[in-house]
């Protein structure tokens, strides 16, 4: 599904024009990516948590040459599944 099926489908879900459903995906998306780039988790019921990652610098090897290299520490976005979400996708049953 594309942004642009989303908002249809939202307007139509909510009752309200394409602008407004638009400007409402686009200002959450914005709250999300501020939020998690200032290090805040941002958790939606249902679906999933979206949070920044801390990695840890490493030693790793090259796999053509069997090189020791320094992988330095980075930040990484994750994203946690819901497992209401991922139990209705999947079909799996709670236990």
């Amino acid at each position: 599904m594309t942004k642009s099926q989303l908002v249809a489908t939202l307007a139509e879900a909510g009752g309200v024009s394409r602008k407004q459903a638009d400007d409402v995906l686009s200002s959450l998306i914005d709250t999300v990516v501020k939020s998690v780039k200032k290090g805040d988790n941002v958790k939606i019921s249902g679906l999933g948590i979206f949070r920044l990652r801390k990695m840890k610098a490493r030693v790793g090897r090259n796999p053509q040459t069997g090189e020791v290299i320094k992988i330095p520490a980075r930040k990484k976005v994750g994203f946690s599944v819901a497992k209401v979400f991922k139990e209705t996708v999947l079909g799996t049953k709670p236990k």
